[in-house]
């Protein structure tokens, strides 16, 4: 295996690295603010605690990957997603409660609240309109049906849609174009492109660079990037698996419904010998 030279920004090491430190901040104020260009620059955050208990002992916790505020105290949720789960977005609403609910105030209190945004850079696709194949960012708030006004505009959702970045080199024009080239490709950059020669992404290079990493930050990144393959690998086997079980379901219905062999076997891929055993088994 060829040396990387960058670390993988969909680790949890990679991506805390990135964003995730006090003396990087910098990096993850200028994304935010190329991601949500309508809100106003964002001049600094503060880091918060990452963790979040319910009301009660019994109730479930929820744990970000990171969760800041800034100078304004609109909080926000930054996460790096690998999988896709079956409900996505109910969790995604479900980790918005506790940044709404913690600003809860004793005693008299008017129901003021800071605005809540949760950001998700997903390494999978979760864009449901087939119709929109090239949307990357998707933008999400409350809304009036009929009228399509925003109803509320202090709780936004904001899926980031990295598979779906396929610009070259030679295509990227705008500063958050950079940004999307970068995360997705820079495990396989060797050298500093041209047109990343800008400030904030020299110093994301550097401090991406795992020759500059001491031993321990090196035996972290390693544990890191060996547990993303190790995910990764998995779910390419249940990938597979799944897809052979789909055809064996789809194969077994088709002779249910009559079909011959070679119809069968257009449809489904699978062999005549596969398809007689599967005969078997549905008489």
């Amino acid at each position: 295996m060829i040396a990387k030279k960058y670390i993988n920004p969909f680790t949890d090491f990679g991506f805390k690295k990135i964003f995730g430190e006090e003396a990087n901040k910098d990096l993850l104020i200028d994304f935010l603010n190329e991601l949500l260009t309508d809100k106003g620059k964002i001049i600094d955050l503060t880091y918060l605690k990452s963790e979040h208990l319910g009301t009660t002992d019994l109730d479930r916790k929820a744990i970000f990957d990171l969760y800041c505020e800034n100078e304004k105290g609109e909080k926000f949720i930054v996460e790096m997603q690998r999988a896709k789960q079956d409900f996505f977005k109910d969790r995604s609403l479900y980790y918005a409660t506790f940044p709404i609910q913690e600003q809860a105030k004793r005693g008299d209190w008017n129901y003021q609240l800071k605005g809540v945004y949760s950001i998700a850079i997903t390494d999978f696709l979760i864009d449901d309109d087939k119709a929109n194949k090239n949307k990357i960012v998707h933008d999400i708030r409350l809304i009036e049906k009929e009228t399509h006004k925003i109803f509320y505009d202090k709780l936004r959702f904001i899926y980031v849609e990295i598979k779906k970045f396929d610009k070259t080199l030679e295509e990227i024009e705008t500063h958050f174009d950079k940004w999307l080239y970068v995360l997705k490709n820079l495990v396989k950059i060797e050298e500093i492109p041209a047109k990343l020669q800008e400030k904030v992404f020299k110093k994301l290079f550097q401090i991406a660079e795992i020759a500059r990493f001491d031993e321990k930050q090196l035996q972290s990144y390693r544990d890191s990037e060996k547990n993303y393959l190790d995910f990764t690998a998995s779910l390419e086997t249940s990938f597979n698996e799944g897809k052979i079980e789909g055809k064996i379901e789809i194969a077994k219905n088709m002779i249910r419904k009559g079909f011959d062999n070679e119809t069968i076997g257009e449809v489904t891929s699978l062999t005549l010998e596969q398809i007689e055993a599967l005969r078997k088994e549905v008489k």
